[in-house]
């Protein structure tokens, strides 16, 4: 767990962990898992319906102990390989692995929940924003573009981040729809050039990163980072202004700048050398290495990484107990954590902005933006 006092930035870890409690899911948790599934409005896939099954014939009955049907009858040869696979998994664990996977799927549909928000008629063309439980939850929405931030992105985040900090939720959370996280910047913002050249569009550019950071800096209120897939440049480099950031054993880190000409923002140039030391940062920031969820954890930017199969159940569950702790107390304990550097915060993202306007209007950063359109055309 990523854990900072105002004695130390370093880091400690809390490794990728198993949820199966001692005794499994309740009986209750289980019928209720039951009526979730048969709640789901997308179809899983025949893998995932297959596991299913098999942990339900194991909770109930126990190690398969029927004969093997015929090689002709597929499906329930199928369905008789799939429990066969569990060998002597208890049912007390089955039954927990089952609860475990019927919450994942639950959560991957929880966008399509989120599109009804509560407690607010502000309706987004890229965000899913909904209140519920004293949690804000900012949801980026493009899945079928990994979650990539247009330009209407930037602004429609702004505004989320600016309605959640005043609202009467206790803590705000932001995560992706789909299997990525964010894939950073929609390098389509680069191609709609304005009457005024690159000029216009670098400098414009510029001042939207910086009130897209400052917004970030300034959040009062918890801002906690539920990241379900992979994460890419500026979605990575934020990471440092968040309070508590939990992540799937999928998602990945990764901010290749240098192969774009580019340069880091979002204070990471700042944060990401105090939190996890600047030999580690340099790898990041510098040399485009790419962290596993695991290795992020380990260096300080990630709090704790959960399993695929129960992350959305187990961090949710943890996320609604901080939502149930005083709203004043938290926000007034975050103001005294963030004041102490808000000012050189501020500062840092004047000098990334300035040195990221001057990269964009670089021959270099143009040139490899233009390979990188070239590559994608040829796929």
């Amino acid at each position: 767990m990523k854990i900072f006092s105002l004695h130390t930035s370093k880091a400690v870890c809390a490794p990728l962990h198993s949820s199966a409690a001692v005794m499994g899911a309740s009986v209750e948790e289980f019928n209720a898992a039951k009526e979730n599934l048969g709640a789901l409005k997308k179809d899983p896939g025949n893998e995932v319906k297959l596991k299913v099954y098999a942990l339900f014939k194991q909770a109930t009955q126990g190690p398969c102990n029927t004969s093997k049907p015929s090689m002709l009858d597929f499906v329930n040869k199928a369905k008789w390989d799939a429990w066969k696979s569990l060998g002597p998994v208890s049912q007390e664990e089955a039954r927990q692995q089952y609860v475990d996977l019927i919450s994942s799927l639950v959560g991957t549909e929880a966008p399509a929940v989120a599109a009804q928000p509560t407690g607010s008629t502000k309706g987004f063309q890229t965000l899913l924003v909904s209140t519920e439980d004293n949690i804000t939850t900012i949801r980026l929405n493009r899945p079928e573009k990994k979650n990539a931030i247009t330009v209407e992105m930037y602004n429609e985040l702004i505004e989320a981040l600016d309605l959640a900090g005043k609202d009467d939720s206790v803590i705000t959370v932001i995560t992706g729809s789909g299997d990525y996280y964010c894939s950073g910047n929609d390098l389509n913002n680069f191609t709609k050039i304005p009457e005024g050249g690159v000029e216009k569009l670098a400098k414009e550019s510029g001042e939207l990163l910086r009130r897209y950071v400052k917004v970030y800096i300034d959040f009062p209120k918890p801002l906690i980072g539920v990241i379900n897939g992979p994460a890419v440049g500026v979605s990575v480099t934020l990471l440092g202004l968040f309070d508590v950031v939990y992540a799937t054993e999928k998602a990945t880190f990764h901010t290749p700048f240098s192969q774009l000409g580019q340069s880091p923002e979002g204070c990471s140039s700042y944060l990401f050398p105090k939190i996890m030391g600047a030999a580690k940062a340099s790898e990041m920031l510098l040399f485009n290495k790419k962290l596993t969820a695991t290795q992020a954890c380990e260096v300080g930017l990630v709090t704790e990484v959960f399993p695929e199969s129960s992350f959305q159940s187990e961090v949710w569950t943890r996320l609604k107990a901080y939502a149930k702790l005083p709203r004043n107390s938290l926000a007034l304990s975050k103001q005294l954590i963030r004041v102490v550097e808000k000012e050189k915060l501020h500062a840092v993202n004047d000098a990334e902005v300035e040195r990221l306007v001057e990269r964009w209007l670089s021959d270099e950063c143009m040139q490899a933006i233009m390979s990188f359109f070239q590559a994608k055309s040829k796929l």
